[in-house]
């Protein structure tokens, strides 16, 4: 929640219309959000949507990434390997779960024209999301949520063992052993490091907003499944396309890892210093 609150919500705005309106740079992403609402623009679609997609992030990602990160280990996985495993499994469960129909009515938020320009009262967000599920059921409200998983999956994946890499090679570099306590810093760099570099799967997150986006395209194929989508985005924006928006993405990787693992693992060890119980899991 406060990941998503502070820096997260803004980022993922700017991300999301420059992954929808490729045309536009950061500068004219920043302008154009701010021209739909002042400082309020760039917080489209953070209640209850985002609300409800962070607070599934600690409680269903984190929980089950940390399980399975648990078992990877007792079957003799390294920290990268049961880093990876960890944010894959974690990262599946939670786009299943959840992410659906989360990142498909924050995506509209951001994408639908407002109505209020013209001087017509917008419908509410409960409005909107009632008429996706009236017309197009469970399917329409969970559009894109393939594309999802394999984002989540590869997100997590990459941040919690890029990470864990980093934190390996900050062991390294400062000769502290396995057990040892990294500080509050080299967390937050090795947390850092892994969401920078998580980044290199934007082509998903581009696919991702161009399925369950609401701008009016004409050329836009009916019945978009993810092949469909990339095939679309290339023809028409090139490689360069489906890579639209990721300075944004980089910096909304970096927070949300340093949010997730950085201090997702600090509250673990403060949690489990008043509880007197040992945590079963990095994170």
């Amino acid at each position: 929640m406060f990941e998503v609150t502070t820096l997260g919500q803004p980022l993922e705005v700017i991300k999301t219309h420059m992954a929808a309106n490729r045309g536009d740079n950061i500068v004219t992403a920043v302008t154009k959000t701010w021209g739909r609402g002042g400082p309020f623009g760039f917080y489209q679609g953070l209640i209850p949507w985002a609300w409800i997609e962070a607070s599934t992030k600690g409680a269903v990602l984190l929980f089950v990434a940390a399980e399975a990160e648990y078992y990877a280990r007792t079957l003799g996985a390294g920290n990268f390997t049961a880093g990876i495993s960890g944010g894959v499994i974690g990262g599946v469960a939670q786009a299943y779960a959840t992410m659906g129909f989360c990142t498909c009515m924050k995506t509209v938020e951001i994408t639908r024209t407002k109505q209020a320009m013209s001087g017509i009262k917008p419908p509410s967000t409960f409005v909107v999301f009632a008429d996706i599920y009236r017309k197009e059921g469970i399917a329409g409200i969970n559009k894109g949520v393939n594309a999802v998983a394999i984002r989540q999956m590869t997100n997590w994946g990459s941040r919690f063992g890029l990470a864990r890499l980093a934190e390996q090679g900050i062991r390294d570099i400062t000769g502290k052993a396995e057990g040892d306590r990294l500080s509050a810093m080299e967390k937050i760099l090795a947390s850092a490091i892994g969401g920078g570099l998580s980044a290199w799967n934007q082509p998903i997150e581009v696919i991702r907003v161009e399925m369950q986006s609401k701008k009016p395209d004409p050329n836009r194929p009916k019945n978009l499944t993810v092949m469909k989508a990339a095939k679309y985005i290339y023809s028409f924006n090139g490689i360069k396309g489906l890579y639209r928006g990721v300075t944004p993405r980089i910096g909304l990787g970096v927070w949300q890892t340093v949010c997730m693992v950085g201090l997702g693992d600090m509250a673990k060890e403060a949690v489990a210093a008043l509880t007197g119980e040992v945590p079963t899991g990095k994170h």
